[in-house]
């Protein structure tokens, strides 16, 4: 059985069970961006003991999960990352731009590192916004429509972009760039760890800070794990139902 959730990628174990989310959060494992590693190999990235995260999991099979989105309408789930996620990076970006600047202007001369943190925060802000309407505008209306036709047993609607593979492939190569600046600000600020001589502002900033890469981190895996592979798996059986259908007309 170990042996069994070792193989396993990370992917499929956060699927199976969406606590082990919070545990692979915890523990450093990158389960949005990285989450086609196996386990065993996730848990040699983040250098932590293979027998420690399988407990973890055991003790977490017994709690309560967390809403299970595998099943929900596409559009639910769409609805949901838009209000819950693309809503609290909106209000965290206003907050957190401004707080930074006060930071740095405090603390910047004797801690160098923060400059630079202002300048991959502001390139990540400018980055998760334009992706943020890229999907509210483009990508999940049409994924609505695609849903709604399936249900119907109507025909795919047309899209400028032809496939939704297309839009698809964009938005996680944008979420891999958005997990590499996570990564990077993690780096520069000592894991959200503030120096001896950090004010209230100072840790209220890097505390905000690692809330906002945990929100975004599960806010990619709702897209990349469960939202995409769905609304591909969604066109593929549309055309192969229509292909049957003109086959046997």
């Amino acid at each position: 059985m170990r042996t069994q959730i070792e193989r396993k990628t990370v992917r499929e174990l956060v699927l199976e069970m969406p606590l082990a989310a919070r545990i692979f959060e915890d523990l450093g494992i990158d389960y949005c961006c990285g989450g086609e590693k196996a386990l065993v190999d996730a848990c040699a990235d983040a250098k932590v003991k293979i027998g420690d995260v399988i407990s973890a999991l055991a003790k977490a099979q017994s709690v309560p999960a967390d809403r299970d989105w595998r099943n929900a309408a596409l559009s639910e789930l769409a609805q949901h990352i838009v209000e819950r996620h693309h809503s609290f990076t909106r209000e965290e970006i206003e907050r957190l731009v401004p707080l930074i600047s006060k930071v740095v202007s405090a603390h910047g001369t004797n801690h160098p590192e923060l400059l630079q943190l202002e300048s991959l925060f502001r390139d990540l802000a400018q980055e998760l916004t334009a992706h943020m309407a890229k999907e509210e505008q483009v990508l999940f209306p049409y994924i609505a429509e695609m849903e709604r036709a399936a249900n119907n047993k109507r025909p795919l609607p047309r899209a400028t972009f032809g496939t939704v593979q297309n839009p698809v492939r964009m938005m996680v190569l944008e979420h891999d760039s958005s997990g590499g600046i996570l990564h990077e600000l993690r780096r520069l600020a000592n894991g959200y760890v503030p120096p001896p001589d950090s004010c209230a502002a100072y840790q209220a900033l890097y505390g905000a800070l690692e809330a906002f890469e945990k929100d975004l981190h599960n806010h990619i895996h709702l897209e990349n794990n469960i939202l995409f592979p769905r609304c591909l798996e969604l066109e593929m059986a549309s055309l192969e139902t229509r292909v049957g259908a003109c086959r046997y007309a």
